[in-house]
């Protein structure tokens, strides 16, 4: 039953942090960039924003953006996190997948319980790999930004990334740790019930108590 409710969590959190990963993903407001200092900026109202898929110019009466288009001119900070980011949205779908139809709740025809089991282990597999590239992602992006462009803030984006990476985290890691096999336990001395109720040795028992007369 614990378990039950540890791979239930699992698969909520990791469901949350899934989502988070598509939002940082889809959005643009990854950092806020600025020429000058950010309170300057703010009185000039010339602030930027940056994403992995458009450079914005933020003002009160507009905000524009520009498409980064020229693929090969992009920085690599940008290219590899948007690679990144890309295959995690997409790996997010087979590994929440996995882990539904491993519930206990959900039955597959007559399966074992160990295949449920190896099942729900490579979808907590897949969202740790989400977790990871949401991770390097996150925090490639906001260093080469700086480096390229200097003052800046953290955007909306980012931290919905962050979040996201820190959820998928924590559900790969529950549901990894509660799907393992139990090992079952054999009894040598067991006994066998009739359908009477009565209690009948196993046939080895009885080879050995003779030996044992003799």
């Amino acid at each position: 039953m614990a378990n039950s409710c540890l791979q239930f969590s699992g698969f909520m959190v990791s469901c949350i942090g899934w989502i988070g990963i598509i939002i940082a993903t889809a959005t643009n407001d990854w950092v806020v960039t600025c020429k000058y200092g950010m309170n300057t900026c703010k009185k000039m109202d010339e602030l930027g924003a940056k994403g992995l898929w458009a450079e914005c110019v933020i003002s009160t009466a507009l905000y524009h953006c520009i498409s980064l288009t020229q693929i090969l001119d992009l920085p690599a900070y940008i290219q590899t996190s948007r690679a990144l980011m890309v295959i995690a949205s997409i790996l997010g779908l087979p590994a929440v997948a996995l882990v539904l139809v491993s519930m206990p709740c959900i039955n597959l025809g007559n399966e074992p319980e160990s295949a449920k089991n190896r099942r729900s282990v490579v979808g907590g597999i897949l969202v740790l790999l989400v977790a990871m590239c949401g991770i390097v992602s996150t925090v490639w992006f906001p260093i080469g930004a700086h480096h390229e462009q200097g003052l800046m803030s953290f955007g909306f984006s980012l931290y919905a990334g962050w979040v996201g990476s820190a959820f998928c985290l924590l559900g790969g890691c529950m549901i990894s740790c509660c799907s393992a096999d139990s090992p079952a336990q054999y009894n040598e001395n067991r006994f066998y019930y009739s359908k009477q109720g009565a209690v009948s040795t196993p046939p080895g028992s009885a080879n050995h108590a003779k030996s044992a007369h003799v």
